[in-house]
């Protein structure tokens, strides 16, 4: 069935019902994943001062970012484990484990001892946390995606949106956490305790998630589906393309995050501004990507989500120049503010209708692990080493263009994925694009 076969007079109100109870037990998990991750990648200059002191700022701070990218490589074995777990017990089961273990690993981040209290050890328990936390999130996007696709009765890219919604929930949260403590606390109150408030705070959601995640049902589509005994070797074996078309397409959109998140690194690192600096157009750009991508996915529904994310493919790579350029010529706060908002605007038009155009990819009895594989894929390439590689840019380059060309290049990449399934014909004819 293709995303539009079901009108809106078809739809029940027990379909209804069960969509919006989808759409909340899907994104209580997805905002606490994410605003654990921005956390982290927003205080990096206080994590590396405080978990790696005997080094030097640039190193140290390469040091934070490189537990951070670390933490990807498990990525995908959680999307392994896990999505694969998620085609054999169901959607509803995967997802429990995933906000269970998400708990874990914020709770250990919240509560760990600095370098002053246990020397280099420090450094390990952060790791830990990061790793469990990759594993985790591993299985997250894609089977809370399959969740979302499979329990939603039409308007399938509109509610699949707001998996990326609620990522921009996530990064207002977090972005304004950065601003506030880092404008009314002092630098010592910072590194004491404040740098802690945030994850504290990511820890109380995860008892509500994992409660709203154990009341729901199980999906439909899911329920009729063929189950098979092994959808990871089935998946990797029969849908290799796919699965490798599909990252390089995760690519422009997780860069998208990073580089924004990266901001405040930047702004302080390499454009000396106020430590709140690249908060403000944080908090911007997750209201823009909040609110504006349930309109993209419906423009998606429209028109199909491939066409719209081929045409911000192109005007990401046309702008992400300029951008800099505009921002390193008038290095200032209001700069970097309208810098992020164009970049928190081709986010939402490009992430918004990435899931619908995902979950058309691979078939039920093998969405939850194709998912989850390809997404992690991309993310961890492009993504999780981002921060890691645009610090390393622009120490090893001396140009403080580097992160354009990177986000250019990963853009490039994007796009001619979205070229090889338009010339495929690999997805349903009203959604080819």
């Amino acid at each position: 069935m293709s995303m539009s076969a079901t009108t809106t007079l078809d739809v029940s109100p027990e379909e209804r019902s069960r969509i919006r109870r989808a759409v909340v037990a899907s994104s209580v998990g997805n905002a606490l994943e994410w605003f654990d991750i921005i956390v982290y990648a927003s205080f990096a200059v206080v994590i590396s001062k405080l978990f790696f002191p005997t080094q030097s700022g640039a190193t140290g701070l390469l040091l934070t970012f490189g537990t951070f990218a670390i933490s990807y490589l498990i990525r995908p074995i959680g999307a392994m484990v896990i999505g694969a777990y998620g085609d054999r017990a169901g959607r509803k089961q995967a997802l429990s484990l995933t906000i269970f273990a998400m708990m874990v690993g914020t709770a250990i981040m919240a509560f760990a001892p600095t370098a002053a209290s246990i020397g280099a050890w420090a450094g390990v328990v952060i790791l830990v946390s990061r790793l469990l936390q990759g594993f985790s999130a591993g299985g997250e996007f894609g089977t809370a995606t399959a969740f979302l696709i499979e329990n939603a009765p039409n308007r399938k890219a509109f509610y699949a949106s707001w998996q990326v919604a609620t990522q921009g929930l996530a990064m207002f949260l977090a972005s304004a956490f950065g601003f506030g403590l880092n404008t009314w606390l002092s630098q010592d109150q910072l590194e004491s305790w404040g740098w802690r408030v945030p994850f504290l705070f990511g820890l109380l959601i995860g008892p509500v998630g994992f409660y709203i995640r154990t009341k729901m049902e199980e999906t439909p589509e899911f329920a009729r589906a063929d189950k098979v005994k092994s959808p990871l070797w089935q998946t990797i074996s029969q849908h290799t393309a796919r699965l490798l078309t599909t990252a390089a397409i995760v690519g422009l959109a997780s860069i998208s995050v990073y580089l924004i998140l990266y901001m405040p690194t930047f702004a302080v690192k390499s454009l000396h501004l106020p430590g709140y600096a690249g908060f403000l157009g944080g908090m911007i750009s997750g209201v823009v990507t909040l609110v504006g991508v349930p309109f993209v996915g419906t423009l998606a529904d429209r028109v199909g989500p491939a066409r719209v994310m081929r045409v911000t493919a192109v005007a990401a790579i046309v702008l992400a120049w300029p951008l800099f350029k505009i921002l390193l010529d008038h290095p200032s706060v209001a700069s970097l503010t309208v810098v992020q908002i164009v970049l928190g605007i081709l986010m939402a038009f490009y992430f918004g209708p990435l899931p619908a155009l995902m979950s058309e990819m691979f078939p039920t009895n093998l969405r939850s692990t194709g998912l989850s594989v390809s997404y992690n894929l991309g993310v961890t390439l492009f993504g999780g080493f981002a921060p890691l590689i645009l610090a390393w840019l622009v120490e090893r380059t001396g140009s403080l263009f580097a992160p354009s060309y990177y986000y250019m290049a990963v853009g490039v990449v994007s796009l001619a994925g979205l070229l090889v399934v338009r010339s495929k014909g690999w997805l349903p004819a009203p959604h080819a694009g």
